[in-house]
């Protein structure tokens, strides 16, 4: 079977750049995983008004309120298959922000036949979730965009107003030159303009998936099975 993100792009994965490919090919039938490592370059916040909702979100790992620059982080994408039978993705990114702090941010990624694309879970515990769009660019780099948002705990599922969310935009290149993956993200809110973002490059390896698949200390606490 074709990687979630081969399903979502469908003809247009050929276009990707092919390290990118290998990245975004991750998949149980595929044997391996990507873990990345690297520098973020920046990482920054919105105003000070963003910093509470920004520290909200770092109790479940979706965001947080930190900033700086030449920060060590890496990201790990192991596929697995959850516990409701779905082929899933961790997004895995954890921050180095000093020897004895880090910061994750957590999200877990599954291809939903019903929604005709990748949902995106956020958190630990999948109580945000939020439908992506792929776009392959003419250079061979991709576009994911993060659009409608919903919350689901216990019997309680709805789709936040538009005001409400934040709209995540991310680009992945390769650099054949240097050898190595650069990435750009922005989160932005249509009331409170721009919340968190950061940019940086890194190296993958790709290693084969342990036999228990995705490690447990990447996996959510609590699985969703609304989308």
């Amino acid at each position: 079977m074709a990687s979630i993100f081969a399903r979502a792009l469908g003809e247009d994965f050929q276009r990707l750049h092919p390290m990118l490919q290998q990245r975004f090919g991750v998949d149980t039938e595929s044997g391996y995983a990507c873990v990345g490592r690297g520098v973020f370059s920046e990482v920054r916040r919105g105003a000070w008004w963003t910093e509470p909702f920004l520290r909200l979100g770092a109790y479940r790992n979706i965001l947080f309120p930190d900033q700086g620059s030449n920060i060590p982080f890496t990201i790990e994408n192991y596929p697995y298959i959850d516990g409701l039978g779905r082929p899933t993705v961790t997004f895995v990114r954890t921050l180095e922000l000093s020897p004895s702090k880090q910061r994750r941010f957590d999200a877990t990624m599954i291809y939903s036949a019903e929604n005709g694309g990748i949902v995106d879970y956020l958190g630990t515990h999948q109580h945000l979730a939020t439908d992506l769009v792929l776009e392959v660019l003419a250079d061979g780099s991709l576009h994911l965009q993060s659009t409608s948002q919903r919350f689901y705990e216990g019997f309680l599922g709805f789709t936040f107003p538009p005001a409400f969310t934040g709209t995540a935009d991310l680009y992945e290149t390769f650099d054949d030159d240097r050898g190595v993956f650069t990435i750009q993200v922005q989160v932005r809110n249509p009331v409170l303009g721009f919340l968190f973002g950061y940019r940086g490059e890194f190296t993958c390896t790709f290693p084969a998936i342990p036999a228990e698949g995705a490690p447990q200390r990447l996996r959510p606490i609590r699985e969703e099975h609304r989308q």
